[in-house]
């Protein structure tokens, strides 16, 4: 008996687990292979793989559809499911977006950050780090994002510590990110353990259902609790950000760059499908954890982050409390608790990862070029290394949020949430929070263009093979924020999806 014909329509039934499987096969197939080349090569397949298939699946549920894919053919919630919607499709297009832009630059920059040895390491941790993120976002039952966020966990502790080849405080670093990290995951899975006590189950959708009924319990409210603590741990929500300065400023450029635009984009979507799809939003509302906990803090977050950038000596570390600051905008549009908010909140995981993961690699060409990040010593190098200095010029736009650039979209949908609540007062902090960003991106443009050099030596400007992904980037930040017609409509059909009022369509089932 013959089988059926290979078609691309049978394969893309299985795309929800081919998103993960692909990586995941690939990082270890990187170590027994043993050959750097050949290590890049197989992860920036599975990069383009996973980009294809997350745009495709985005395709299919932005219209408010959901796929729906059972593991081994068992049904949830006994049986493990891969659940698709428009919010966690974005998020996939974001990962998977950025990582296949990383790979390439990261092949030239690990040259002189990591030795030879430790090269097919990277790519193999890299891909694992990879595979988690993912995981993370398209699971559709709780246990199962623990797992993956501990693989990702896992392989970034050694991401990081593999910048101690320029700096042993990337040791450092690993292990407060380890430590903290830890906890964060501790808190996380005492909550998931409080919900099952009292519902019985993991699968999220039949959560879901369970729950309402428990709204009043105080072991729920509590797994809420615990469940955004940890979340908030691992996606640095002020004052729970300690760890990631140091681990952004010392690990290697490209491994910055990943993380900057992805790990704590995925937190922030993990803590949105809790708040939002798990628990009601009303029950997310009656226990004041957005009102006593996220807007507070991201208001904090917003003015101190920024405050603390101005006057940081090292590069890396300015943006890296800009990063802070930024994750206070997105956590500000989840306390808004509105449509609005919540797609200014997906526009800015976008946004902010793209803009942010052009400033890192950037930063990383200079690193290459000079050996340091460090301000002062970056004098002059508008002239000396004009493409890397005008694509440190234009992300530093974004950030600030001047119009034809991406950030702009951020600031101009998180405004019009708070003016639609009535918070005047609210878009006024949004505005004057911008301007702070305006002293730390001038203080660099300045060192960049009205400084002499420092000493002699003249700096070349960096290889293309790290210019090209940079200004890809770069490209993309002005052109998201000229044309917004994908992500705005990906941020508010994710929108839909987080507070059930996505238009009923058909799902698909597998």
């Amino acid at each position: 008996m013959f089988s059926a014909p290979f078609t691309f329509a049978a394969l893309s039934q299985h795309f929800p687990i081919l998103q993960v499987v692909i990586p995941l096969i690939a990082a270890p197939l990187a170590v027994f292979i043993g050959v750097t080349s050949i290590a890049f090569l197989l992860a920036f397949a599975a990069s383009i793989t996973s980009l294809i298939i997350s745009y495709s699946m985005l395709m299919q549920v932005i219209d408010g559809s959901v796929i729906s894919y059972h593991i081994g053919g068992w049904a949830p919630p006994w049986g493990i499911e891969y659940r698709v919607d428009a919010a966690n499709a974005f998020v996939l297009l974001i990962l998977s977006a950025i990582s296949t832009v990383v790979l390439p630059y990261a092949k030239t920059s690990i040259e002189r950050e990591i030795r030879a040895s430790a090269q097919t390491l990277f790519y193999t941790c890299y891909l694992l780090c990879f595979t988690g993120l993912l995981g993370m976002v398209i699971t559709g039952d709780a246990f199962n994002v623990f797992v993956f966020l501990e693989i990702s966990s896992l392989s970034t502790y050694v991401l990081v510590a593999l910048g101690a080849e320029r700096d042993k405080r990337a040791l450092t670093a690993a292990f407060n990110y380890l430590i903290m990290g830890t906890i964060g995951a501790t808190f996380f899975v005492i909550g998931l353990g409080l919900l099952y006590m009292m519902t019985g189950t993991l699968n999220m959708a039949d959560l879901a259902n369970r729950l309402p009924a428990l709204s009043d319990n105080r072991t729920v409210q509590t797994a809420l609790g615990f469940i955004v603590v940890g979340m908030g741990l691992k996606l640095a929500i002020y004052p729970l950000h300690l760890w990631l300065p140091n681990a952004y400023t010392y690990a290697p450029s490209a491994v910055t760059a990943f993380l900057a635009a992805t790990a704590t984009k995925a937190a922030i979507y993990v803590l949105l499908r809790f708040m939002f799809s798990v628990f009601a939003p009303d029950f997310t509302a009656a226990t004041g954890a957005l009102n006593l906990i996220i807007l507070p803090f991201a208001v904090i977050a917003m003015f101190a982050a920024s405050i603390i950038a101005v006057f940081q000596a090292d590069l890396k570390k300015t943006l890296a409390y800009s990063s802070i600051a930024q994750i206070g905008y997105m956590l500000l549009g989840i306390s808004y608790f509105s449509h609005t908010g919540i797609t200014a909140t997906m526009i800015h995981l976008f946004n902010h990862a793209v803009t942010k993961a052009a400033l890192f690699m950037a930063v990383g060409a200079i690193v290459y070029q000079t050996g340091t990040s460090f301000i002062p010593k970056l004098a002059g190098l508008g002239k000396q290394m004009p493409w890397t200095s005008a694509a440190i010029v234009a992300g530093g736009l974004s950030l600030i949020g001047i119009p034809a650039t991406a950030g702009f979209i951020s600031k101009w949908v998180l405004i019009s949430g708070a003016l639609e609540k009535g918070w005047w007062w609210m878009a006024m902090l949004i505005v004057a929070s911008s301007l702070i960003a305006v002293i730390y991106v001038w203080q660099v443009v300045e060192t960049l263009y009205l400084k002499e050099p420092v000493g002699d030596v003249v700096v070349k400007e960096a290889p293309l093979s790290l210019l090209i992904p940079t200004w890809i980037l770069v490209i993309a930040s002005i052109y998201f924020g000229l044309d917004t017609e994908l992500t705005l409509s990906s941020a508010r059909a994710a929108a839909d999806a987080l507070l059930g009022t996505a238009p009923l369509a058909a799902g698909a089932g597998s």
